[in-house]
């Protein structure tokens, strides 16, 4: 399988986000990439890692203004720079007041903006936070490439994620969503896309982007929100609305929840997926539901996560893998090795 990775990801490195009104040390930083890299490095011997650069910047600049609002893109581009000019300002751009609805006013301001465009407190802009989430997009968007060009699958090494930005507002660690970037590339070729998220967070931000379109099957596994963040979406109830209705998916689990459970959940999704019609597949591909991760949730193990990637793997279609969630713990490189070589077995199947 090809890779994708850019290093100007690794510039982007939040040092806290606030828990529970606490300020925490932010599990999302720069040494997640270098754990998954390690991991895959230790596997065998690997295909070459791209660098995202064989395309152009219009070609990502259009990708990225596909999804996202042009507004919501211009405040992520200036937001820390603007933050840096308020007296007594702190390093990070961090909101503390939210408007009521998205209809309300629109503020000049940037501590304004920012409460109109950060959903919550654990996504910081720093100095370095654009070009890491552009060159994160980037990433998706050359994997994207590389499929359409004719492989049958390409891994996109993403930091930040991008699960839980919506168009016009970052969330949970997640600045511009890779994985809906990724599926609206797809789009150029192919009539039907799906995304399979397997994180152990509702992929809320994909939902909303594609919840009233049938082109995009969205459909998640996770944590059941009712008490684990997002909180407000993942229920099963969401189906989709408008033409979108009954093209999304959630299937949430209760906190917990071992391997027999999250892999039944998979295979349920997997059969949606086919019902869908899809032609091409995004999986965002979270390890975050592993038993020893920081953010635990779920109890998912190594060898689950092989099985996940034989279940994804045997849908058999042209696939872009994204990486969203999963935090430092020893074995988070070989949890994506385990996914990639079960992949690959469920292929060869």
């Amino acid at each position: 399988m090809q890779i994708v990775f850019s290093e100007a990801q690794l510039a982007h490195a939040p040092q806290r986000f606030l828990v529970r009104g606490a300020w925490q040390p932010c599990p999302e930083k720069p040494e997640r990439a270098t754990m998954l890299l390690d991991g895959l490095r230790a596997g065998g011997q690997l295909p070459e890692i791209l660098a995202p650069d064989r395309l152009s910047d219009q070609v990502i600049e259009n990708a990225i203004g596909a999804v996202h609002d042009a507004r919501y893109l211009a405040f992520l581009r200036t937001a820390h720079e603007r933050w840096q000019r308020l007296p007594g300002a702190a390093d990070l751009v961090t909101p503390n007041m939210h408007p009521r609805s998205r209809q309300d006013g629109y503020p000049q301001s940037v501590v304004g903006q920012a409460g109109y465009h950060m959903a919550d407190t654990a996504c910081p802009i720093g100095a370095d936070t654009w070009a890491a989430a552009r060159a994160s997009a980037a990433t998706a968007v050359h994997a994207v490439q590389l499929v359409l060009d004719g492989r049958d699958s390409a891994y996109a090494l993403c930091r930040p994620p991008g699960h839980h930005a919506y168009a016009d507002m970052a969330g949970g660690f997640c600045y511009l969503n890779n994985s809906a970037i990724a599926a609206q590339h797809l789009r150029q070729h192919f009539r039907r896309v799906a995304i399979v998220d397997i994180d152990v967070h509702h992929g809320n931000g994909t939902q909303a982007i594609f919840y009233e379109r049938a082109d995009v099957f969205t459909a998640s596994v996770h944590a059941d929100p009712a008490n684990y963040y997002p909180f407000f979406w993942g229920y099963a109830t969401e189906t989709g609305a408008g033409e979108g209705a009954g093209s999304n998916l959630n299937v949430p689990l209760a906190l917990g929840s071992l391997d027999d459970v999250y892999l039944q959940a998979l295979e349920a999704i997997i059969a949606a997926t086919r019902k869908h019609g899809a032609e091409a597949l995004v999986v965002a591909l979270g390890l975050d539901a592993f038993e020893g991760d920081p953010l635990a949730g779920l109890k998912v193990t190594t060898p689950g996560f092989r099985e996940a990637g034989k279940l994804l793997g045997a849908v058999k279609l042209p696939t872009v893998l994204v990486q969203e969630g999963g935090y430092p713990a020893p074995e988070l490189g070989v949890n994506l090795r385990a996914l990639l070589d079960g992949f690959a077995a469920g292929r060869d199947s």
